[in-house]
């Protein structure tokens, strides 16, 4: 066990003198460079806080290039730079005045990095001879009395730096010996990398929730076409990098991006700066430039900016937005709009206080020669008195320096606090480094008091916020601390305070930074090939379609039930249109459908009074009944053809028109062929007929090939409610009768029909006058066949529209109202107004008189009662050839029709004239149509009841 443990602290002793070793060869080449001792600020205790801050914010680098060691000399002293360094101070005596850490007491070791690596990275060194070097190691290895001079405590923990570039270089240093370090103002998005620097944290939030922060400021305002300059670094790659990313992420774009050299010698100078000044004088759409620069850079492009390039809108990051030196002696006028975006800042007040009560002695700041340097330079010193002194320094306090300064010691004081409760930690010892980084890590803490709790997450960061400072001239001096906004790292939102928006507009107005004009509501950006998102051109919304938000990038598409016109910003209800019966040609239409109704009804209603009259019973007065019910059926059919239509409508009209008007042509087909069966038919043929002509089977019949084709078109491809979406913001409703081919197979069956009772009545059309309905049959089919013929065509080629329904109406109105005067008003006629011609004699003396027109010879005509043709009747043909018989031919419904017969020999002397000739050659008797071929013989028609 003992053999274990020398053996340990033999490796441990080994390892801690090869590490020394390392420091002090280092510190040797380190001295190689010959640069002005830094200026420090002591503090003895029993924790050491080592802070490195940038008091001068240059340094002077002369190489000789002859092998002698290089002179660097720290230049531009900044007071409030050392402001930071005093806020580091102030923190210190605030917490060791506080009961937080018992009896312990924080002291402090603050050096100046001249702002530059090498000499921050000089000055880490000295932390660690104290914090790996004990004297014990130095004294055993005999290196004692090149150890430079030190406090007497090690150093602890590390506050600083302040940029990137030293924290990126302090940090591979300190983490090795895993001493914590926490930067107030280092932002580099590296140093979050716990597996490079495992040893770093920080009070502030990485660059990349700047950039955020910076994009929103630029969406804010509708700025999207910007200029990006940055310095060539770690701070400023990163930067620059993420702030592309947001920015293409919210549509804005860079016109250009310049990176200057981190050194800038007069040929560089002159070079990348007269381009940056190129390019804003050359597109003069770019108004707003975004800078990471560092100040320097950012006062030589100020002080290089030519007329046509001033006036611009600069967005600054942290690097420089409150920095004096990048404005020098320049003024607003001479730059443009200035907006800062800052770190987080705190209350001030204990600050100021503490440097109202700062002695202007320079004696009495031995332990710190930052503030006696201040008070010795140029004699400022000599004669101030102790409130002049801290209203001088006050005027260049960095409102969030010092809140990061004070969180940072906070977080220190607190982790000491827990992680010395139960160890003896007096003298800097009773911990490892690790240990402190370890409690740094996983406590929280509060700032002043104020309620609010700290805690660094797992990339070491604190998520603090920014402030938006907007810069504004004061006199001869330019104020950059006058915050006008915020934004908010756990929301990712910017917001305004201290009516900060009515600040900015005042200031920038309605100023626009853009490739392409805004497109309106109506139109989206159409971005060219080759283009940047930015630079698009405006093309309004196609009909139907709308947007109505600037800078669309596509139309959205209207609702079935809207519409829209080119370039519209909303859709419009579209307006139903359908054959309505609130319109006039639809009134004028049903006006006729309810005349042709009623004149049917009054038809029907003579004819059931006038029921046992010749002219009722000559046409055949059942037909007659079923006629009439039939045009009833067609002309109701016409009233669903107006109105909102539905799926019943429209399968009811079609099939309503198709079957009544199929029964009506049926009636008329039967009519006609009856007609010529009696009259015109050779008796041989129509004996046959005879018995086959069946009526009312044939209506039937006619009548279920319609039904049949009807439910067939119903079943299979029914016609329905159709809504067609029109131009001009139009919805036609209307019926689609889905299949042409069953609707044009109804219509064609229909016209068929008619056809053949339009041939059968023409060739009739020359019966006696009483009897003489086929030339009225023929007009009314032809008047409905020319309709049949025209509508067609029209029906087929005309466009969809409302009025289009009409078309079927009046083809329909025209069939059935030609149908019903042709048939119906002569009779009608007759009976009202020739009621002498309404009698069985005048019926009689019209077949005479057709009988004496069609013979060769007129004859006798001697007329019996109907007792006596139906006596005669029934005895056939038996009696003497000379004789005439009457032979009944049909009877139904109470009218019985006969034919008497004349032979042409053995003719009886009381049918014959005296004067006729005796016939010289007796000839067999023959059955002959009275039309036909000069007939022998007489055929009467005789109605009796």
């Amino acid at each position: 066990m003992r053999c274990t443990k020398r053996s340990r602290e033999m490796t441990t002793c080994t390892g801690l003198c090869y590490m020394c070793l390392v420091i002090v060869a280092s510190w040797g080449s380190l001295e190689c460079s010959h640069y002005t001792e830094p200026l420090v600020a002591t503090k003895d205790g029993d924790i050491i806080v080592g802070g490195i801050f940038p008091v001068h914010e240059s340094v002077n680098f002369n190489d000789n290039y002859d092998g002698r060691p290089s002179e660097r000399t720290c230049t531009r002293y900044s007071e409030a730079r050392l402001l930071q360094a005093l806020m580091l101070v102030e923190a210190v005596e605030s917490i060791n005045r506080s009961p937080l850490l018992g009896n312990l007491t924080l002291g402090y070791r603050i050096v100046d990095s001249c702002s530059d690596v090498t000499t921050a990275v000089a000055v880490t060194q000295r932390f660690l001879y104290d914090s790996v070097c004990p004297q014990e190691v130095w004294k055993r290895d005999g290196w004692y009395n090149s150890r430079p001079t030190s406090p007497s405590r090690p150093v602890n923990v590390v506050i600083g730096g302040y940029h990137s570039e030293i924290s990126i270089a302090v940090a591979r240093q300190l983490s090795i010996h895993q001493i914590p370090q926490i930067s107030y103002g280092s932002t580099a998005g590296i140093l979050s990398d716990k597996s490079r620097f495992p040893a770093f944290m920080r009070t502030v939030p990485e660059d990349n929730y700047q950039a955020q922060a910076i994009v929103d400021i630029l969406e804010d305002h509708g700025w999207n076409w910007v200029g990006l300059v940055t310095t060539d670094g770690d701070y400023g790659r990163y930067a620059a990098q993420r702030f592309q990313y947001h920015a293409k992420k919210k549509g804005i774009c860079i016109a250009f991006t310049e990176v200057l050299p981190d050194i800038l010698d007069d040929t560089d100078q002159k070079r990348v700066i007269g381009e940056i000044i190129q390019n804003i004088e050359n597109d003069t759409r770019i108004r707003v430039i975004v800078s990471f620069a560092k100040p320097d850079h950012m006062m030589y492009i100020f002080q290089n900016l030519t007329l046509n390039a001033k006036g611009r809108i600069w967005i600054a990051s942290d690097n420089w937005a409150t920095s004096e030196r990048s404005v020098e002696d320049l003024t607003l006028s001479d730059i443009g709009v200035v907006f800062g975006v800052n770190l987080k800042s705190g209350n001030t007040s204990n600050f100021e206080k503490y440097l109202e009560g700062l002695d202007p002695d320079p004696d009495a700041h031995q332990n710190n020669t930052m503030l006696q340097w201040f008070l010795l330079r140029d004699g400022k010193g000599k004669g101030m008195v102790q409130p002049e002194l801290g209203e001088t320094l006050k005027k260049s306090i960095y409102p969030y320096a010092a809140f990061s300064v004070g969180l940072a010691v906070r977080a220190i004081a607190s982790a000491v606090a827990k992680l010395c409760a139960n160890r003896d930690c007096r003298g800097g010892k009773g911990f490892a480094p690790w240990e402190l980084k370890s409690a740094l890590r996983k406590g929280t803490f509060e700032y002043e008091s104020n309620g609010t709790q700290y805690k660094f997450n797992n990339r070491g960061d604190l998520e603090t916020g920014y402030d938006v400072t907007l810069w504004k001239q004061n006199g001869g001096q330019v104020y950059m601390n006058d915050i006008v906004a915020g934004y908010r790292i756990n929301t990712c939102k910017l917001y305004f305070v201290n009516d900060g928006n009515m600040k900015i507009y005042k200031v920038v107005g309605n100023m626009t930074s853009e490739c392409s004009a805004s497109c309106d509501p109506g139109s989206i950006k159409v971005i060219p090939k080759d283009k940047q998102v930015c630079c698009f051109e405006c093309t309004a919304c196609p009909p139907n379609y709308f947007c109505n938000d600037t800078n669309a990038v596509k139309c959205l598409p209207c609702e079935d039930s809207q519409w829209s016109e080119e370039g519209s910003t909303m859709c419009l209800d579209k307006s139903v249109v359908f054959f309505s019966w609130k319109e006039d040609f639809a009134i004028v239409l049903l006006s006729f459908a309810v005349l042709g109704v009623i004149i049917t009804l009054v038809v029907l209603v003579l004819f059931l009074a006038q029921w046992s009259t010749p002219v009722v019973k000559a046409s055949v007065g059942p037909f007659s009944l079923l006629l009439l019910l039939s045009l009833l059926g067609t002309f109701t059919s016409t009233v669903l053809f107006v109105g909102r239509p539905n799926d019943l409508q429209c399968q009811a009209r079609q099939v309503l028109f198709g079957i009544s008007f199929t029964l009506c042509v049926s009636c008329i087909l039967v009519k006609s062929f009856k007609i010529l069966l009696a009259f015109q038919i050779d008796p041989s043929v129509r004996l046959i007929l005879d018995k086959l002509f069946q009526p009312y089977l044939i209506i039937a019949a006619c009548v279920a090939v319609q039904v049949a084709i009807c439910t067939v078109w119903l079943i299979m491809s029914p016609p329905k409610y159709s809504e067609e979406y029109k131009e001009g913001g139009v919805i036609l409703l209307q019926c689609d009768e889905s299949s042409f081919l069953f609707f044009g197979l109804m219509l064609a069956y229909i016209g068929l029909l008619s056809l053949i009772g339009f041939a059968i009545a023409f060739k009739g059309r020359k019966l006696p006058y009483c009897y003489n309905e086929a030339k009225y049959i023929t007009f009314g089919l032809l008047i409905y066949l020319i309709c049949f013929v025209l509508f067609g065509p029209i029906y087929a080629h005309a466009p969809p529209g409302k009025f289009l329904p009409a078309v079927e109406m009046i083809v329909i109105l025209f069939s059935a109202y030609g149908i019903l005067g042709a048939l119906f008003l002569p009779k009608c006629y007759t009976m009202c107004f020739k009621k002498e011609c309404n009698t069985k004699e005048a019926f009689r003396q019209n077949v005479r008189n057709y009988a004496c027109r069609t013979s060769l010879e007129p004859p006798s005509i001697s007329l019996t009662d109907s007792s006596d043709l139906e006596e005669q009747s029934r005895g056939s043909l038996k009696g003497s050839s000379s004789q005439t018989s009457l032979v009944p031919r049909e009877s139904f419904d109470g009218v019985s029709t006969f034919y008497e017969v004349t032979p042409v020999l053995g003719i009886s002397t009381t049918h014959l004239s005296p004067d006729s000739p005796a016939p010289t050659k007796p000839e067999e008797p023959r059955f002959l149509m009275p039309a036909n071929r000069k007939k022998k013989a007489l055929v009467r028609r005789a109605t009796t009841d």
